[in-house]
């Protein structure tokens, strides 16, 4: 599971109660995935700086799922189903996965393995069995990758179709100093004006009111800029051609119990994700979806760097 300076353990939350699994890489870059939804609470770079955000409100009693951090949102996203929000894999119990398959080769040795497989009472309301592998590794310089595998396990042959999303929650400094390029000129699906197709208008996407949108057809790569704090998050993704992006805002803050009313302004949900096609499976086959975040300190944009970035990149 780790090798080096790189280390990974299973540990009780002291004051949660429920158990997570802690990497740490040689350089203290660290992660912190909870069993409880198979999710990334707690991902920090080697200045101890916490990237993602977490609400002081959040709920860490199941079958609650917690407001922050990245959560697993399937077999749905958001209300595109007839399930529960955002699917039921957030907020199950997810066991490390001891025998996993061969995953792709990569930069890092500091990972772990998890698996989710459907319960009786999962089958009443979503008949379909599967088994969901799920790896988080965090390679030597800090970057963070989730690689998702679904396999259809139905013995009755009948394939299933699922929607998917990394819902991603960026700690940032200032909502409305915050663009994210890469966005820009792709139709999107407008959550406010139930699921309307718009196309966005502007150079890049920006903030001053209530956001919840979906992406279609994104490119491997985006841009989220923050400028207060000058940082960058580079975000990739594979298997997933969809982007969501959401901010509450003020007056929406106000109604989620688990988010507090000022939260808004610190941070930004954005997250590689399938929603607005749906995947179908036939038995045996599986899907892989992956998602990698890195953190740049600078004022990147538009594919330029900053001359006094390069000079100190070609400095270290």
């Amino acid at each position: 599971m780790a090798g080096g300076m790189a280390f990974v353990e299973l540990v009780k939350d002291g004051a949660t109660g429920l158990e997570k699994l802690v990497l740490r890489e040689a350089h203290g870059c660290s992660v912190e995935v909870y069993l409880y939804g198979g999710q990334v609470i707690f991902w920090e770079n080697e200045y101890r700086e916490q990237l993602l955000f977490v609400s002081r409100k959040a709920s860490f009693k199941p079958p609650k799922a917690i407001r922050g951090g990245i959560q697993i949102c399937f077999p749905q996203f958001g209300n595109h189903g007839v399930l529960e929000q955002h699917g039921f894999a957030r907020n199950r119990l997810w066991s490390v996965d001891e025998t996993p398959p061969p995953f792709p080769a990569t930069t890092s040795n500091c990972h772990i393995d998890l698996i989710f497989k459907q319960s009786p009472e999962d089958l009443k309301i979503w008949p379909h069995s599967f088994e969901f592998r799920l790896r988080v590794a965090l390679s030597p310089t800090g970057d963070l990758m989730l690689t998702s595998r679904i396999k259809n396990t139905n013995a009755d042959g009948k394939p299933f179709k699922f929607g998917f999303s990394y819902n991603t929650y960026f700690s940032v400094s200032d909502i409305s100093e915050v663009r994210v390029e890469g966005l820009e000129t792709l139709d999107y699906l407008d959550n406010l004006q139930r699921g309307e197709r718009c196309t966005e208008q502007g150079d890049a996407v920006v903030f001053e009111t209530e956001a919840d949108k979906v992406y279609l057809s994104a490119p491997p790569k985006i841009v989220i800029i923050d400028h207060d704090k000058k940082r960058t998050f580079e975000l990739r993704k594979e298997g997933l051609p969809d982007v969501v992006v959401w901010n509450p805002w003020d007056r929406k803050a106000k109604t989620i119990l688990d988010f507090g009313e000022e939260e808004y302004k610190c941070m930004l949900c954005v997250g590689a994700a399938y929603v607005e096609k749906p995947i179908t499976l036939r038995p045996g086959e599986e899907w892989q979806g992956r998602q990698e975040i890195s953190v740049v300190p600078s004022s990147y944009s538009s594919g330029q760097w900053d001359p006094e970035i390069i000079h100190r990149i070609q400095d270290i």
